[in-house]
């Protein structure tokens, strides 16, 4: 039973973060719209930031889960959106709220799980250089997270599939090289 109470809370807080501001949305609205008694709320989450930081820990964690391995690193960007991108409203909602720094920590996690994933499965065999291959997750991880960053400082206009796509076509080859450059010692 705890687990559909709880379920329940976080879909009707989603329900409500896709039409509204973290800031218009009370403990209150989200029991009536989920039918529940605030006690019963106060069993699950200490206080209404509490909430947000478990929903969106477990936003985090349920991307990495469903993503174990990525094909390629605009794959591992549209990992890192895909939340966003299926509850816009809501993500920036998130993003322009008090809790901004909680969904950019975890926005960081998924960043570095799917550069990870890619560069680990990509490279897999490969004499690249432990140093080396943290410096590249490292350098593809502010790529990604910076890149989502603003685009939800532009309020998601643009189209960031295509975006990320035409960057892959763009950078086609550079990452093989600075493997190669890793393996050959040639920096």
């Amino acid at each position: 039973m705890p687990n559909f109470t709880k379920q329940a809370i976080r879909n009707s807080f989603i329900k409500l973060l896709n039409a509204r501001p973290v800031s218009q949305i009370t403990i209150k609205d989200i029991v009536e719209d989920c039918g529940i008694n605030r006690n019963s709320f106060y069993y699950h989450y200490q206080d209404l930031p509490s909430m947000i930081e478990e929903i969106v820990l477990e936003e985090a964690n349920a991307i990495i889960r469903e993503h174990p391995t990525v094909d390629s690193l605009e794959e591992g960007l549209d990992v890192a959106v895909s939340f966003a991108l299926e509850n816009k409203r809501a993500a920036l909602h998130l993003y322009h709220s008090a809790n901004r720094d909680t969904f950019e920590q975890h926005l960081w996690k998924v960043c570095e799980h799917a550069v990870s994933a890619y560069i680990t499965t990509a490279f897999a065999g490969s004499p690249l250089k432990a140093d080396d291959q943290n410096a590249i997750i490292r350098y593809y991880k502010w790529i990604c997270f910076g890149a989502i960053i603003d685009w939800l400082s532009g309020d998601m206009r643009q189209d960031i599939r295509a975006v990320f796509i035409r960057m892959g076509k763009l950078k086609k080859g550079m990452l093989e090289e600075m493997v190669r450059r890793s393996v050959t010692g040639e920096v």
